[in-house]
């Protein structure tokens, strides 16, 4: 796959779960944001209002640290591709 057909599958992905209204389970969304950070290479820090929450997504980030921008982007369309599927 191309970084272009990546980059396209990948923005598909963020918009499925953008789009999304139900709520996801929290480990899922911990890992699509961990993912989704790494992916853009966006490592501001967590701005959630409580501090249990920001340490949970500090460690999300933590435990991507050493894969590329783009796996992190095949794992975000993964995630999204196999929750989808087997959500019900």
């Amino acid at each position: 796959m191309s970084n272009k057909e990546l980059d396209k599958e990948f923005q598909q992905a963020v918009d499925r779960v953008s789009a999304y209204t139900d709520p996801f389970p929290a480990d899922t969304l911990l890992k699509l944001y961990a993912y989704y950070k790494k992916a853009t290479n966006n490592y501001n820090r967590p701005r959630g209002k409580k501090a249990i929450i920001n340490a949970f997504k500090t460690n999300a980030l933590f435990q991507v640290k050493d894969i590329s921008e783009d796996k992190a982007k095949r794992e975000y369309i993964n995630l999204v591709n196999n929750y989808f599927l087997y959500r019900e």
